[in-house]
């Protein structure tokens, strides 16, 4: 049963519908691949992997049974790729918030686990903190040695917080998103509220007719068209609502917008989305104008 109603919309009927990835007992090579590419995808958050960039020794360890699903989790998390993708390109607190989500399957409970592994990246390093995350109770109570980790707040188990529900849909948008191609880009989405220690509402994945689906900051667009007004020499019908996020101002000096929403006729939709390209906005959704 999903966890909520709108599951199929929120996408994440893909988790609540599915058995976790496991590699039990007698398995087969099919088997051990079958969990080498969750493993990715959980850890590396959708992002596509080219062949090139497999970490052919550690898969091999693990199709001969010399290491665990865990300890292929962990050499992933501490492999260059991994460093490449989120570490390297992140402030810390993007990259904590990431291992929360990619380890754990949560999103951060509170400002204090911030603090903590903030503390043991400072003093111990990067290696040791990933070690923390794997090695912790929490990891080995959900996961142990052969369940790859996955998504645990879209599934109802004891001992989660109510908030990491919520919160989680500020780093989870959408079942084929990708970790590194979210509109909201490389700043923490949960600094700010774990600050004031707050709860995030439930906002949809982008393309959904929720109305502003992305969390670039708090204050959600209208839904409707300017005031229920339709543009000059246009049809309700015929005039497209285009979200846009971090085009600049076509003007010297540049400046950029957080986000910015146009009415657009159908005709002149083509050109509008190029000039939005050339400005280097992101176009989080177009759907109809409503009025």
């Amino acid at each position: 049963m999903p966890i909520t109603t709108a599951a199929s919309r929120l996408g994440t009927a893909a988790f609540s519908e599915t058995a976790p990835v496991e590699l039990r007992s007698n398995w087969t090579s099919a088997d051990a691949e079958i969990v080498i590419r969750a493993v990715y995808r959980q850890l590396l958050g959708n992002d596509y992997l080219m062949n090139s960039e497999r970490l052919i020794s550690a898969e091999s360890l693990l199709k001969n049974g010399y290491i665990t699903v865990r300890e292929f989790v962990r050499a992933v998390a501490k492999s260059e790729l991994y460093k490449q993708k989120f570490f390297y390109p992140n402030f810390q607190t993007r990259v904590i918030e990431l291992h929360t989500k990619h380890l754990l399957g949560r999103a951060l409970y509170d400002e204090s686990e911030v603090v903590d592994h903030l503390d043991r990246y400072e003093n111990e390093g990067y290696d040791a903190d990933v070690d923390s995350f794997i090695d912790s109770e929490e990891y080995q109570a959900n996961f142990g040695d052969h369940v790859v980790p996955y998504y645990r707040s879209f599934v109802y188990q004891a001992g989660q917080r109510s908030v990491g529900f919520t919160r989680m849909f500020q780093l989870y948008r959408g079942y084929a998103n990708s970790d590194r191609a979210q509109a909201a880009g490389k700043k923490s989405r949960l600094a700010a509220e774990l600050g004031r220690n707050t709860s995030s509402s439930v906002v949809s994945p982008t393309g959904t007719n929720a109305g502003w689906s992305v969390q670039a900051n708090k204050l959600a667009t209208p839904s409707k068209a300017l005031g229920g007004s339709t543009p000059y020499g246009t049809t309700a019908g015929r005039v497209y609502r285009v979200e846009v996020m971090g085009a600049n101002l076509p003007r010297y000096p540049k400046v950029r917008r957080t986000n910015t929403v146009y009415l657009v006729p159908y005709e002149k939709l083509s050109a509008k989305l190029q000039q939005i390209n050339k400005l280097g906005g992101r176009v989080t959704s177009v759907t109809q104008a409503s009025f």
